[in-house]
């Protein structure tokens, strides 16, 4: 039965992700702040295991690791992450908030591939994927505003980059994943598609990445993106 582990599973396309993968038969280890309160996390039918792991805390990421150490895992997902102060723009940017939106979106999706990449090394065909926003293409960057997020989204693209350049000659693929504009509480209710469509689009992806595709950026149709 090959497995998978989720961050920020409890809602939006984290708790789809966990949907999907259960569906399929998948052995699924789902992340969250509080897994007391994830009732439609733990409502889940078929193989899970929910595990309490707050990204931007080191000492849950390596309590979890330790957790599972001993698993393998075919797929990690990172897809915690937090928009952060909305109109984040000149004249009102809060230096305070910024770092923490780059702990949670840049700087703890590579912790959390560092603490989980042996476990994912054990696969015959491992891969990393994380969700990550075209709001951090420099490429497509036409507007302003949002500094905080797009440089977070950017910040993670470039260490995933590096990530993938670095395992893989370990047999571990690495992809970096724009999830569309989505209806979640992020994406708010106008976006242009639902989370079951965007997690199937990605998930197809991820089911054909191998060594050959390792280290691109990925729109959830499978369109490659710009950096």
């Amino acid at each position: 039965m090959p497995s998978i582990l989720i961050t920020g599973a409890n809602r939006g396309l984290g708790l789809e992700f966990a949907r999907q993968y259960l569906a399929d038969g998948w052995r699924v280890f789902a992340t969250c702040r509080d897994p007391a309160h994830a009732t439609d996390l733990s409502g889940l039918d078929g193989d899970i295991e929910v595990l309490a792991l707050a990204v931007d805390l080191s000492r849950q990421i390596d309590e979890a690791a330790q957790a599972l150490k001993d698993e393998t895992l075919d797929v990690l997902v990172n897809n915690a992450g937090i928009f952060g102060p909305r109109a984040a723009q000149l004249g009102n940017l809060d230096p305070a908030a910024w770092r923490h939106v780059f702990e949670v979106n840049a700087i703890a999706p590579i912790k959390i591939a560092e603490a989980f990449l042996a476990n994912v090394e054990r696969a015959d065909r491992g891969r990393i994927a994380t969700v990550s926003s075209k709001m951090g293409s420099i490429g497509l960057m036409e507007g302003g505003n949002e500094y905080i997020y797009r440089s977070s989204k950017a910040a993670l693209n470039a260490a995933h980059k590096a990530l993938a350049n670095e395992v893989a000659g370990r047999g571990v693929t690495c992809a970096v994943f724009h999830p569309g504009w989505v209806r979640t509480d992020m994406g708010g209710t106008e976006a242009d598609i639902d989370a079951a469509q965007s997690v199937a689009g990605m998930r197809a992806v991820i089911e054909r990445l191998g060594p050959a595709l390792t280290g691109r950026f990925w729109n959830y149709d499978g369109e490659e993106l710009p950096w």
